[in-house]
């Protein structure tokens, strides 16, 4: 498990019920894993945005901020939250709409009950850590 440099982050993890926080901890190690996966992703942050634990490129700046958190009124569920200024969620719709459960424009929820789907969250967060390089790439095009 990579280790937390935050206390206030980690007293977020611990606060969670344990299904959701096993849930969270492994999504929180697919974050961090495909950042050291994907060129150009550079150093992650983790920290707190809106109280919930959340994740963003510094340097470079390449991505939009992913967060974290349990889904309120169901504590079977968590979520990955995205800006909702973005293009990402309706990306991964595009993509993924028939394997992932989205809300709104800004999250991708997934059940605490099954296993993550590892493969289909791995690319909608290499999307999100590239989002600004993808979009400066088509717009030097």
């Amino acid at each position: 498990m990579t280790p937390f440099n935050d206390d206030a982050v980690e007293s977020v993890f611990q606060s969670y019920p344990q299904a959701v926080r096993k849930c969270l901890l492994a999504v929180r190690e697919l974050i961090f894993a495909t950042a050291r996966d994907t060129p150009g992703v550079g150093t992650i942050v983790e920290c707190l945005k809106w109280g919930q634990p959340s994740y963003l490129t510094t340097a470079p700046k390449s991505g939009s901020t992913i967060r974290i958190d349990a889904v309120r009124n169901d504590s079977s569920k968590s979520g990955m939250y995205f800006h909702c200024r973005t293009s990402l969620v309706s990306t991964f719709r595009d993509i993924y709409g028939d394997r992932l459960t989205f809300q709104g424009n800004r999250a991708l929820v997934m059940s605490c009950d099954d296993s993550i789907p590892e493969n289909e969250l791995r690319h909608c967060i290499a999307l999100a850590l590239t989002y600004h390089l993808m979009k400066a790439d088509i717009a030097g095009k």
